[in-house]
């Protein structure tokens, strides 16, 4: 792809925010040489790799890369059998450490159904966690070694620390004694790694010793006392040994390293790999892109497309079409109408495409490859144009020509300006109509009406507008395909206040056919807004007629069922009245039988009537409980006190009584937060506890006694008991305040071991009446305290 393209549609801004996602160094430089590809394979598995990695972002969240710093000079160092020093072997241990958190994250979660394409990059991570946690165990720091690095090691620093302490004991008891009128502080120095005391200068010959060092003044002189010379030299000795032991041990650690050298450098190599693609995802996630179709064959659908660097809030999308029933685009209108925008924005997607990033449209938008994108368009655009810049857009006309073929993509901007307006138009034709001849798809800007007229009457080529309201003398951005822009030039001059004599009469200086053109486009336009508001009316009318339509199908369906079950009970009643009658009949014919073979009893007959006759009673009486249940009530005023739990029957809701029956029988009832007058016939006692006051005993049926529980703490004290002792109290405690109404307690358990707030949690999540518990807050308790919130 041609660098100039590249810096005209502004690909490099793009970079540089896919560089700010890139956490490690080397993912920070693949970014930076990320150019578009002319591969479709390779667009389609960069693109599948980008939605991929966006996937797990939504599911996981971010993830950062920061630790895969660039260690290949170490491994080359490794490679021809060098020993590393202790910064490098740190850098190869955050390596593993990393790779060890990233392959954690890659791992699928159970509601993860199919595999991607980042998953042979998540399984080739080795994290080597055994050299890591060796690495970590010799090394602190960048300047420290671990004393149990080495078992030699360890006696060599304790071996110092002994010879450090000698030298301390005899130094302060020479301080405290014979050197005390000499010094200049009773202090102990250092001196070239060497222990010394400070000696006043006139006192340098009542000290036996080496010299070391001097003030800055002269009045003092730091001096190794002979006593301690040789512990010193011992000291230094020692110092030596632990810096070969540490060599010996950072030796032994590249030689471990140096075993694993192949998988270390695919660690880094997938690390960086996926730390890119990720930089993408996260990129496509900043700009709310999409995945876009690729095709070979020059089609160009974008779905709501936005220019990137354009503020979101701001920006119209557009819909653009290309290379489908015509393979060129003529746009025009008047200026700062959006033309250049979308221009950019097709060549900038287009390059966004085919370098494995998403596009911010919608999805199932389509774009080409293009193996090279041509673009000429000017920032400056003035209608004061000279010459110069006339023949620079004319140079780049030339080369594109020269190079443009079928599987390119050519953008121009205001092509053919900055010369003679009727030269100009007719050189544009020229060179759009070649370009078109050779099947190039092409997107071209202009004010020349001749070009309006050429995509009129050209097969192949289409008109395109960016919309203007001239009322408000504001563009609306819209792109309109199919519909040829007017300058509005009049229109426009008029509202902002210019006579209308200078315009009659600049309306006579063109021709019928410019002015019968202009006024065809202006007929055009007014049609198109018409039809698309008639167009929008009837999509509105279609959603609402869908909607009726479905829910009369819902409700019919509904009716069917319910006729369908009422004929069912009704047969199954019948069947069964028809079955209870013909067993009765039954019965009363082998009485008759009966009774008439000897003589008749009528008493017993008449006791046999009256049997029948009663259960034809029990059948009406049921036929009538089917046709209108009714619940009635007996209760009388002595029946019902304050606080009695109650079923209003007619509302069929529970309330408390909270008054007396007047002379009529009525009284009020507290549904929750309604307060109803009812009647004593419309209520029902229910066996149901009713919190009273503190000091009220059991009243009636349904009452229990509150005065345990309306004192119940906010807060139990389960410290010293095992487990099973403290769910025991537990249970009953967490009875009573959820009776007592209390929102929420707090449960004391102390830190210690953790095992009893384990216990209290595990009998916290099985009871249905807890709504939530938690952990209290700093400064309330904090680990040692569980706040349980009960349902309401």
């Amino acid at each position: 792809m041609n660098k100039k393209a590249l810096k005209t549609l502004e690909y490099d801004k793009i970079i540089e925010r896919l560089i700010s996602h890139a956490s490690s160094p080397m993912g920070k430089e693949l970014c930076r040489n990320l150019e578009p590809s002319d591969d479709i394979d390779t667009i389609r598995r960069m693109q599948r790799e980008t939605h991929d990695a966006l996937s797990r972002l939504f599911k996981k969240g971010n993830i950062s890369f920061g630790g895969a710093s660039d260690i290949r000079p170490s491994l080359r160092r490794l490679d021809i059998g060098s020993s590393l020093n202790i910064p490098e072997l740190l850098a190869i241990c955050s390596l593993l450490e990393n790779t060890a958190r990233i392959k954690s994250y890659g791992r699928h979660d159970n509601t993860d159904v199919l595999p991607d394409v980042l998953d042979p990059l998540f399984d080739a991570l080795e994290p080597l966690t055994p050299l890591s946690a060796r690495i970590r165990s010799c090394i602190l720091s960048e300047d420290e070694i671990t004393d149990d690095a080495s078992s030699t090691l360890k006696q060599i620093r304790r071996s110092m620390k002994q010879a450090g302490d000698r030298i301390h004991a005899q130094l302060s008891s020479l301080l405290n004694g014979s050197l005390r009128t000499y010094l200049q502080d009773a202090v102990i120095t250092m001196r070239n790694g060497r222990y010394c005391v400070p000696v006043k200068s006139e006192y340098r010959g009542q000290v036996p010793g080496m010299i070391h060092d001097q003030s800055s003044t002269g009045s003092t002189v730091f001096i190794e006392p002979i006593s301690i010379v040789k512990l010193n030299n011992d000291i230094r000795e020692l110092e030596n040994r632990e810096q070969a032991e540490i060599e010996v041990i950072l030796a032994g650690l590249s030689q471990e390293a140096a075993g694993y050298l192949e998988v270390i450098g695919y660690n880094l190599e997938n690390m960086v790999e996926l730390d890119f693609i990720f930089a993408r995802a996260s990129l496509a996630m900043d700009m709310d892109a999409n995945e876009p179709l690729f095709n070979t064959e020059g089609r160009i659908r974008i779905r709501k497309g936005r220019h990137p660097l354009i503020d979101r809030q701001k920006v119209v999308p557009i819909d653009i079409l290309l290379g489908d029933a015509f393979d060129l685009l003529i746009i025009t209108g008047p200026n700062t109408g959006g033309k250049t925008v979308s221009l950019k924005t097709v060549g900038l997607l287009t390059l966004m495409g085919q370098a494995g990033l998403h596009i911010p449209a919608l999805d199932r938008s389509e774009l080409a490859v293009f193996r090279e994108v041509y673009a000429d368009i000017g920032d400056e655009q003035s209608i004061e144009q000279s010459l110069s810049t006339f023949s620079s857009h004319m140079t780049n006309v030339v080369s594109f020509l020269e190079k443009a073929d079928k599987s390119s993509l050519v953008l121009f901007d205001e092509l053919g300006a900055g010369t003679d307006p009727t030269e100009g138009a007719a050189l544009a034709i020229s060179i759009l109509s070649y370009l078109h001849n050779q099947g190039i798809r092409t997107m071209a800007t202009t004010h020349y009406s001749e070009l309006k007229v050429y995509a009129l009457s050209t097969p192949g080529v289409e008109n395109a507008s960016c919309e203007f309201d001239v009322e408000t003398l504001r563009p609306t951005y819209r792109l309109l395909i199919g519909v040829p822009g007017k300058s509005n030039a009049f229109a426009i001059s008029s509202k902002l206040g210019l006579p209308d004599y200078i315009i009659e009469e600049a309306r006579s200086q063109i021709s019928e056919e410019a002015e019968s053109f202009e006024d065809v486009i202006t007929s055009l336009e007014e049609s198109r807004r018409t039809i698309e508001k008639e167009r929008e009316e009837i999509a509105s009318y279609k959603k609402e007629i869908e909607d009726l339509k479905s829910k009369f199908s819902e409700k019919h369906e509904k009716l069917e069922q319910r006729r369908d079950k009422i004929i069912q009970n009704a047969v199954d009643e019948a069947n069964t009245i028809l079955r209870d009658a013909k067993q009765y009949a039954d019965q009363t014919m082998r009485d008759f039988q009966k009774f008439g073979k000897d003589h008749v009893d009528v008493n017993q007959m008449e006791r046999e009537r009256q049997a029948l006759r009663e259960e034809m009673n029990k059948l009406e009486k049921k036929k009538s409980g089917i046709d209108k249940p009714k619940v009635t009530s007996n209760l009388k005023p002595k029946d019902l006190n304050l606080g009695d739990a109650v079923r209003v029957l007619s509302l069929n809701l529970k309330g408390t009584v909270s008054s007396r029956p007047d002379s009529k029988g009525f009284l009020f009832v507290q549904m929750g937060i309604m307060r109803s007058k009812v009647h004593i016939s419309d209520l029902q006692l229910i066996d149901e506890p009713v919190i009273t006051a503190p000091s009220m005993q059991r009243t009636g049926t349904g009452k229990i006694k509150m005065s345990k529980s309306a004192s119940v703490s906010t807060e139990i004290n389960l410290l010293g008991k095992t487990v099973d002792e403290a769910v025991a109290e537990l249970d009953k405690y967490l009875d009573d305040a959820y009776l007592s109404h209390l929102p929420s307690v707090r449960v004391v358990h102390g830190k210690g071991t953790g095992a009893l707030r384990k216990g209290v949690h595990n009998y916290l999540r099985r009871q249905k009446y807890v709504e939530n518990f938690h952990l209290a807050e700093f400064g309330e308790g904090d680990a040692g305290v569980t706040i349980v919130e009960f349902k309401k």
